[in-house]
């Protein structure tokens, strides 16, 4: 068996690139004006989308010119880097800057103390409680092996395929999702692969989209009025979720997605403020890029979010007007006012928008000028910008889709994906069944009577206006509704206190905005509105599952600023008569007392890793820890490779089926000097991609059913089969 997480000084130098990349351009992209929201958080998600945007156009370059090797990957993180710290170095002296960036670094974190010295204890204690679970999740991602069922399945191999071919080309499989998923986080597996020789660090790179998630967040509650308690309680509300704090230590793709839909959000509330330059128009086509190559039902988050940055564009397009109670001559955007804010630094909120991006607004008519000229260019200035926006977008996801379609003819894959996960049918009554399904497993609870009652209610509901429960149209493959999800697993656990708290955010803010945040109502109407139609529309075009809340993650995300904001006016006593007032604040404290519970017995005791009990991180070793989903299987597929590898096999084929584990494979089948075996698929999904003969091979290996396997073997070959996983040797092996 040869695998190893251990990486060279040199891998370590390498992995270091991207980090200082991003630092460097937080400072070269911080905003200039003096009147942006959260300023450092927003030079953040900036930095981050023109990294994640290089990572994933770098693939694609190289991998055309099949040339996804360490030493050029390390060249052109390097040359990335050097232009990253060109451009911060060349800010800092624009803006007169003195001292380097350690002196930097050092008022940053003498700022962050001040803020510290300054907070309440409700406030310390929030921030304390969001500290302390990210630094626990991210020991577990270091400590812990990759181990989820879809990594094993096709995220991982996919990486592994790509470096071994050197080229991103399709290749002759039975598990259709390695060619046909968005690669967009595989992506930026490989340069950590590529880097690391293994998969040391694999589970930062969700533990990385957890914290941007968190920051970016906070970011939106102080856009629509938040202070600093608001944008805390809205990072505690999100962190405390054991789906967030479980998939923060996977190699799922589900927080990578959802942190690049944030980054739109923010960048598009943005767009209410002011007009947007080519910067902006760069970076909101990046991130919608990026979500799409991500995972597609990122999207269905995106194009809401899309059509309110456009709103704003053209409200702003049109010049001032009497919007939400403003006086003519001040361009107040859907209700965007002064922010209740603690001011415009990190903790606060905005001021007054009384400025457009290029200045003072004027009246119409000033000078002589009629209005409608300036009107319709700025209205073409907007269509302009949303097709940039559009074909920056297409820049990055384009590739992979071109891709897709010269091999199956559409953009979108095979039909057997087309047609497995979107909904079939679209008629209200099965829309509704569907929504209900997906909210019920959403919001799953330990209390057993109330999950069997309600499951049942709504089964009897659909039945009665006609539709069946289980109907394949709306329901994923052969599952059965309804499944537990309450169990603190990262494929399917509920978010059901975050999930109320939404509610209740999402309702108060489309009904009494006022009260929530009375300097942006009508902002944070418009947001709301978003944030359902974004639900909305997930539950019209996809199909239940029992993994559905781990689609659903990037609206809960979208969501959480909403519950922030309204705990935080209630506790300002905003919302309920004095005599409620004390029942109320003391029912929120509970709930936000058993959120936080809930996260940390997610880390405590989550599955599939774990700080105590049977398959800790601490005491389950290496091997053990990548088969906790399957304990059973661990010694099979040991045994099998170790004769292999005896027999002195280096072209191995593969026989398995749409859910088997290939990753395994790749770990025990490399050479004594680490480089990847000879894996070919002896079936293939791919009607132009051909399996391999078998009697090419020098051995096969096999997962799943025996049956197929022994089709596949070739007469005189000695197959032995272990339980699940099988091998088969010629003759003289």
């Amino acid at each position: 068996m040869v695998f190893t997480r251990a990486m060279s000084a040199a891998g370590f130098l390498l992995v270091a690139a991207p980090l200082a990349a991003v630092l460097s351009l937080t400072v070269a992209l911080r905003p200039r004006g003096t009147d942006v929201v959260a300023p450092l958080r927003l030079a953040v998600v900036r930095a981050a989308v023109v990294t994640g945007a290089f990572a994933v156009l770098a693939v694609e370059l190289l991998g055309a010119l099949r040339l996804l090797t360490l030493p050029a990957v390390a060249v052109a993180w390097l040359l990335f880097l050097a232009v990253a710290a060109g451009a911060a170095g060349w800010r800092r002296r624009r803006d007169g800057a003195r001292g380097d960036l350690a002196a930097a670094a050092r008022a940053g974190l003498a700022g962050l103390a001040r803020r510290w010295r300054t907070a309440g204890r409700a406030e310390r204690l929030l921030a304390g409680t969001v500290g302390g679970l990210v630094l626990v999740e991210l020991l577990i991602a270091l400590l812990a092996e990759p181990n989820n069922f879809d990594s094993q399945t096709y995220h991982l191999p996919k990486v592994e395929h790509w470096v071994a071919q050197r080229g991103l080309e399709f290749w002759p499989t039975a598990i259709h999702r390695q060619v046909t998923i968005p690669p967009g986080a595989e992506y930026l597996l490989l340069h950590l692969r590529l880097f690391t020789g293994g998969d040391a660090l694999h589970n930062l790179v969700q533990w990385a989209a957890g914290v941007g998630c968190l920051l970016v967040a906070a970011r939106i509650a102080a856009q629509l009025g938040g202070g600093r308690r608001a944008q805390l309680l809205t990072a505690f509300v999100l962190a405390t979720t054991p789906m967030v704090a479980l998939q923060a230590t996977s190699t799922q793709t589900d927080l990578v997605c959802a942190a690049w839909v944030a980054c739109v959000a923010t960048l598009a509330l943005d767009g209410l403020r002011r007009r947007a330059g080519a910067g902006s128009l760069l970076l909101l086509g990046a991130a919608t890029g990026l979500t799409a190559v991500t995972k597609t039902s990122g999207l269905v988050g995106v194009g809401p979010l899309l059509l309110l940055w456009g709103i704003g564009q053209l409200r702003l397009a049109y010049g001032p007007g009497r919007a939400a109670g403003g006086a003519p001559g001040r361009p107040v955007l859907i209700g965007v006012g002064a922010a209740g804010g603690a001011g415009t630094g990190e903790g606060g909120g905005h001021p007054a928008a009384t400025t457009g991006a290029s200045g003072p607004a004027s009246r119409d008519g000033v000078a002589g000028r009629p209005a409608q000229p300036s009107r319709a260019a700025g209205v073409a200035r907007t269509v302009a910008g949303s097709l940039l926006v559009l074909l920056v977008a297409l820049v990055v996801v384009g590739p992979f889709l071109a891709r897709v379609q010269a091999e199956f003819g559409h953009p979108l894959g095979p039909p057997r994906l087309r047609e497995s996960i979107p909904m079939e049918r679209h008629d209200p009554a099965s829309v509704l069944v569907n929504a209900l399904r997906i909210g019920h497993t959403a919001l799953d609870t330990p209390l057993a009577p109330v999950r069997a009652g309600t499951a049942e209610a709504i089964m009897a509901g659909a039945r009665a206006i006609g539709v069946d429960p289980q109907d394949r149209a709306i329901t994923f493959g052969r599952e059965v509704f309804p499944v537990p999800a309450w169990y603190p697993d990262e494929d399917r656990v509920a978010f059901p206190l975050a999930g109320a708290l939404a509610l209740v955010g999402a309702v108060l803010a489309l009904a009494r905005p006022a009260r929530v945040a009375p300097a942006t109502a009508g902002a944070l109407r418009a947001y709301a509105v978003v944030v359902v139609a974004a639900v909305l529309l997930h539950t019209a075009m996809i199909k239940w599952q029992p993994w559905g809340n781990r689609l659903l993650l990037y609206a809960l995300v979208l969501a959480a600023p909403l519950a922030g904001l309204w705990l935080d006016a209630l506790f300002r006593r905003r919302l309920a008569p004095a005599r409620r007032r004390s029942v109320a604040a003391g029912l929120a404290v509970t709930v936000l007392a058993t959120s936080a519970l809930a996260g940390v017995l997610a880390l405590s005791y989550g599955f599939p890793r774990r700080l105590v009990g049977a398959g800790s991180v601490f005491t389950t070793s290496e091997w053990d820890t990548r088969f906790l989903r399957r304990p059973q299987w661990a010694d099979e597929f040991r045994g099998a490779a170790d004769a292999v590898r005896a027999s002195g096999a280096r072209r191995i084929g593969l026989v398995q089926q749409n859910d088997n584990w290939e990753y395994p494979w790749w770990l025990l089948l490399r050479d004594a000097d680490g480089h990847p075996p000879e894996l070919v698929a002896l079936e293939s999904v791919l009607p132009d991609r051909p399996p391999a003969d078998p009697a090419s091979t020098d051995a096969i290996v096999c997962t799943g059913s025996r049956t197929v396997c022994g089709k596949l073997v070739p007469p005189g070959w000695k197959l032995t089969w272990l339980g699940y996983v099988g091998y088969a040797l010629p003759p003289g092996r």
